[in-house]
């Protein structure tokens, strides 16, 4: 096990375990948090905590490094509202975009990339053309990747902004529609919530439902630590109560599960009794986690790859992977 990335899991629960720590074991944490992009919410986390001279220089860089993503996030979520306005159509922000827009904890110090956005499938011609007339432009030109992206995926190919630079990933469910579990979009889209500039966010065990689908139903765990400690932050807002239930109607219950296990587990996260154990299968799952080390590199190559195929794997039947796998390889 990773020492960096168990150090990480711990300060952020508890940032008062940091003190002590000497230069080597602070460059080693500090390195981890970088590689899974997590540094402004460590350094939110460490505020207050006696830290040396030169950690408060670089949490002083990851936080303002962390309101700039902030800054770009909203205002490229205020340009998507301007576009599709005149649609009258519901716009719901997803992952950190909308912790930021919502003011929750899990948007602190986060960072932020892509600008996701759960519109009706039924509007996905109207959204695509009033993004296009914006000056969003195409980033997968190639026909097999559009067709692949419009007949099986749960987005639009991808866009980008031709000046701003920012790309904006346009999805009308959650899931890929070649993925075995089939959540409600239409009841995530009729249950979120207005904020005060008319776009949207989902319900709390909607964000949920959504942060545990997209770590353990579709990914590689890529980047996992920072989409738990999401998880770590929605349930310590909204508790844990009716959020099962919830996510059995979206056929997600699974993995929902398995994110309160292991955020209980990293994070100390506060869940029901009967999610505070691990499964065997778990303890594959937190060692693909922690897998970066202390120089911020990836680790444990074959779990990684394992993972690697299972995301796969879940996103596609047998034949179909085969042939896609087959079609890429060829190009």
């Amino acid at each position: 096990m990773s020492r960096a990335a168990r150090d990480l899991t711990q300060v952020l629960a508890v940032p008062g375990r940091a003190v002590g720590f000497d230069d080597a074991r602070w460059t080693a944490m500090l390195c981890a948090a970088l590689a899974e992009r997590l540094g402004g919410t460590l350094a939110e986390r460490l505020a207050g905590v006696a830290v040396p001279a030169t950690v408060a220089t670089w949490c002083d860089n990851a936080l303002v490094q962390a309101a700039q993503e902030r800054r770009s996030a909203l205002w490229e979520a205020e340009m998507a509202r301007r576009a599709l306005a005149p649609l009258g159509v519901p716009v719901v922000l997803l992952k950190g975009t909308a912790y930021a827009a919502g003011g929750l904890s899990a948007g602190r110090g986060r960072s932020i990339g892509d600008l996701d956005i759960l519109v009706p499938r039924d509007a996905l011609d109207a959204v695509e053309t009033a993004l296009l007339a914006a000056g969003w432009e195409w980033v997968k030109p190639d026909p097999y990747d559009d067709a692949y992206y419009r007949r099986w995926m749960h987005e639009l190919p991808p866009l980008i902004h031709s000046s701003r630079d920012r790309m904006i990933d346009v999805h009308h469910t959650i899931l890929p529609l070649t993925a075995r579990p089939t959540p409600d979009a239409a009841l995530m889209l009729a249950d979120s919530v207005v904020l005060p500039d008319g776009l949207r966010m989902l319900s709390a065990h909607d964000r949920i439902v959504h942060a545990a689908a997209h770590l353990f139903a579709d990914g590689d765990l890529a980047g996992g630590l920072r989409n738990l400690w999401d998880i770590h932050c929605l349930i310590g807002e909204s508790g844990p109560d009716g959020l099962s239930a919830r996510a059995a109607l979206h056929g997600l219950e699974p993995a929902v599960a398995r994110a309160g296990r292991l955020a209980h587990a990293l994070y100390g996260t506060a869940v029901p009794e009967d999610w505070r154990r691990l499964t065997v299968a778990d303890r594959l799952f937190r060692r693909r986690l922690l897998a970066v080390d202390g120089w911020g590199r990836d680790v444990r190559r074959g779990t990684r790859l394992a993972f690697y195929v299972r995301s796969h794997w879940l996103r596609m039947p047998p034949a179909m992977l085969a042939r896609h796998l087959w079609t890429k390889a060829r190009r």
